[in-house]
């Protein structure tokens, strides 16, 4: 679990499946595994030249860590939260900045990058659960709120010095699209990418579209986990954001890890999980974040009214069955599906 405030985690484990076929005599099958952001990563892409780049994707990850990951105490972010005056922002640290915010204005804070205190008090940060009153929760709501910052000449400026920043609704996607540029920039265009379970996949392998596999969702945390359904991915990203397996129950309420920025408290709607699919990973990533906090109907309205993204729903109907709908366009790329 990475450390820091945590405004809704991936923990829908998007499982990916590496059919390698018979490769090609010119094109070499490479795969690369190692941890990130404090999770795992699993790259397979196809080289002409077979070459390895392991040292290369691992350094591009050890520095994205270095910028935008909460658990490295002398990280960029880190030291923002901090209000370190002498620190510089890189690249990274402002693309998750500029994405996070433009996600916030158009979910009218459904995503916010500011949201961790609320999630510390409620227990799903590294602190002991309080007794959370609506006093506390007022008294954080103060600390929240993504108008509040911005960047000005190089530098963050917050409206109080207290506030604090988490990319981790995001920084799992930013830096699946991080790694592809690379592959890119080597001339390799077919590759799939899974940090954290958050997936970018471009081209094909040799036998065919690569093919990842979406959770479905279990009755509790501890249930062995299964596939709902198996989608291809050809130049497009999935993100997954889920509720079911983080939560906890007091005085016989469920509490979901996922806290809405606007009330302070956890939502308490039947959405069980979020797949957004899309061009851009840290959007997909972010997206699939404010959907959690929006809740099925408006989360769909948002989805069909926006030409560049695609969603599946998975939510927990009066029947106490599981229900799931997919839009038009995820429809096209979903390959199998347990009814």
């Amino acid at each position: 679990m990475k450390k820091g405030f945590i405004s809704a985690l991936i923990i829908i484990f998007v499982t990916s499946f590496f059919f390698t076929g018979c490769a090609p005599e010119n094109e070499h099958r490479v795969n690369l595994q190692g941890s990130a952001q404090g999770t795992y990563y699993n790259i397979t892409y196809y080289d002409k030249q077979n070459r390895n780049f392991h040292p290369e994707v691992d350094s591009i990850l050890h520095a994205f860590d270095k910028s935008v990951s909460l658990w490295v105490s002398t990280s960029i972010i880190s030291r923002v939260n901090n209000d370190d005056s002498t620190v510089v922002l890189d690249s990274n640290f402002v693309g998750n900045f500029n994405y996070s915010q433009e996600v916030s204005k158009a979910t009218n804070g459904a995503f916010d990058m500011t949201v961790g205190p609320l999630v510390e008090v409620w227990g799903f940060g590294f602190e002991n659960r309080e007794n959370v009153t609506q006093h506390i929760v007022d008294s954080l709501k103060q600390f929240v709120g993504y108008q509040k910052m911005k960047i000005v000449d190089g530098k963050v400026m917050k409206a109080d010095p207290r506030m604090q920043i988490d990319f981790n609704g995001i920084a799992q996607g930013y830096s699946d699209d991080v790694v592809a540029r690379y592959l890119e920039s080597k001339g390799i265009h077919n590759y799939l990418i899974d940090i954290g379970g958050e997936v970018v996949g471009h081209g094909k392998k040799p036998d065919g579209p690569w093919l990842v596999g979406i959770e479905k969702p279990a009755p509790d945390a501890d249930a062995p986990r299964t596939v709902k359904a198996i989608i291809k991915l050809e130049n497009q990203s999935v993100a997954t954001s889920g509720s079911y397996r983080k939560y906890y129950v007091k005085n016989g309420i469920k509490y979901s890890h996922t806290i809405d920025p606007a009330t302070g408290y956890p939502v308490q709607h039947s959405l069980l999980s979020v797949s957004v699919l899309m061009k851009n990973t840290a959007l997909a990533d972010a997206y699939a974040t404010a959907f959690m906090v929006m809740g099925y109907p408006k989360a769909r309205e948002f989805v069909e009214s926006h030409p560049e993204m695609e969603a599946f729903f998975i939510w927990s109907g009066k029947d106490g069955k599981f229900h799931n709908y997919a839009t038009e366009g995820f429809k096209k790329v979903i390959v199998s599906e347990d009814k």
